[in-house]
């Protein structure tokens, strides 16, 4: 029998209509605050790490006068940043997007009472620019005591004395104003949709675009259709200048950067078939069956909560075949194994950058457990007759859960053929014009080389990533009643 909640005190309700900033405890909007610290500090850390290792290396004798290093590392700091402030944006602007979907019924009664769409926007926008400042200010701070701690642990480590370092610096507010407004361009942006709906016709709760309304979005599957094909040209452009200049990369970078953001937009064009596909491996179980429907029946909801996954083992995919690859094109070069002070070179900087890279699955993970969680909130009335109808909780929690692994298994696969993909460019652009000792050959040109262990890891994290990402949207699944979920 389900209990009967109790009322709050008129003095409870008060104090919470009156206290400063009351719409920050809604839920996803702790979480959104989460992620922006999260992107703002990733940036901060790995613009402390890149120009670290750089001074580490200016200052090394034996090779701190080489031009082409100081050159290298100047485009990687430069990509690395410009990596850094890609995931902010797409993260924080999914994340925000799914708060805004929540919001549809409430905003409709706010205008069937007079309220303009413009005010609406312009409300929803400075909530987005207060949660981005909040937490970009949280990752700055914690971002620039993080990097102070690893330097200072480094130069213990590695017995480094005479290396002038200086944690703080101005660069590193790029990150965070880039995350603030950021999170208020999304805002923004998210909240058009949602405006354009009637009042009267979004009064039943939070609105999901259906597959057939984003078929019939001409306009934005055109852009993203161009934008792959323009990315991917210039991702072929960037390998074929590689083998004459390592500049070759930064057209690689403008290509990869295009190509991603043709996919990112066009999602729902892209991931509807792998969850399809994904799905046929669940059986034919009724709750299977719920679960694979559940994904494909709105894509837009679906796609936003895969495409944080696909970014996430990207990037760590991308690192791990592009550092791998470097030492294949090197290998290439030298006519054999490279000299040993290069391949420990290599090897410190693999092992920096790859745990670097993997807060961006942090990142991810935080991203779907709250766009899950969200999804189970906005669905209360499914829920509620799908138990009416005698679906038990041990089904419910099963059906969320397969949902999860549904998402997560079809944006592994696909983020393990982007990073691929992009790995293998990336080194390729990068030095394929470089030559080394002892045949100095130039230039050179290998396949992408996939390294074994790192994708075993991807692959063991994204299945841990589900199973975390499931427990907070099942148990608010399970305590859905079904007469307070139907009555609302």
């Amino acid at each position: 029998m389900t209990q009967a909640r109790m009322p709050r005190p008129a003095a409870d309700r008060g104090r919470a209509a009156t206290a400063p900033l009351p719409w920050l405890r809604e839920r996803g909007m702790g979480a959104s605050v989460l992620v922006s610290a999260i992107s703002s500090a990733f940036g901060v850390v790995l613009i402390s790490a890149t120009a670290y290792i750089a001074a580490i290396l200016s200052a090394d004798p034996y090779i701190g006068d080489s031009e082409m290093l100081a050159a290298v590392l100047s485009i990687m700091t430069v990509l690395l940043v410009g990596v850094a402030v890609y995931v902010a944006a797409i993260v924080t602007a999914n994340t925000f997007s799914a708060v805004v979907a929540g919001r549809t019924r409430r905003i409709a009664l706010l205008r069937l009472i007079g309220a303009s769409a413009r005010s609406q926007r312009t409300e929803i926008a400075r909530q987005g620019l207060v949660v981005g400042l909040i937490g970009a200010v949280v990752g700055l701070v914690a971002g620039t005591a993080i990097a102070a701690a690893g330097i200072a642990l480094g130069n213990r480590l590695l017995g480094i004395e005479n290396v002038d370092f200086e944690v703080v610096q101005p660069i590193l507010l790029v990150p965070a104003v880039i995350v603030a407004l950021t999170t208020w361009a999304a805002a923004w942006a998210g909240s058009r949709r949602v405006l354009t709906v009637t009042p009267l016709a979004a009064l039943g709760g939070s609105v999901e675009a259906s597959h057939d309304d984003t078929v019939r979005r001409r306009g934005r599957n055109g852009t993203a259709i161009t934008l792959f094909v323009c990315g991917a040209g210039l991702l072929a452009l960037g390998i074929a200048i590689g083998l004459v200049s390592p500049l070759g990369v930064v057209v690689a970078f403008v290509g990869g950067l295009l190509s991603f953001t043709g996919l990112a937009l066009g999602a729902t064009l892209v991931m509807p078939p792998v969850l399809r596909l994904v799905g046929r491996l669940f059986g034919k179980s009724a709750t299977a069956r719920l679960a694979a429907e559940n994904a494909l029946r709105y894509p837009e909801r679906s796609s936003r909560m895969a495409i944080g996954v696909v970014m996430g083992v990207t990037l760590v995919t991308m690192f791990a075949v592009a550092l791998e690859s470097v030492k294949a094109v090197l290998v290439a070069s030298a006519g054999g194994e490279p000299p040993t002070e290069m391949i420990t070179i290599i090897d410190t900087f693999s092992a920096i950058m790859m745990g670097l890279v993997a807060v961006s699955a942090v990142i991810a993970g935080v991203g779907l457990v709250n766009l899950l969680t969200i999804g189970v909130v906005q669905r209360r009335r499914e829920l509620g007759l799908l138990r009416a109808l005698g679906v038990s909780n041990g089904q419910v929690r099963r059906m969320v859960l397969l949902e999860a692994a549904h998402i997560t298994i079809a944006a592994t696969a696909t983020g393990l053929a982007l990073g691929v993909a992009y790995g293998w460019a990336g080194a390729q652009s990068l030095l394929g014009s470089v030559s080394v000792p002892p045949l100095w050959l130039q230039p050179t040109l290998v396949l992408p080389a996939v390294p074994l262990w790192p994708v075993v890891a991807i692959i063991v994290a994204t299945t841990v990533l589900t199973l975390v990402a499931a427990v907070v949207p099942t148990r608010l699944a399970t305590r859905v009643s079904p007469v307070e979920a139907l009555a609302e």
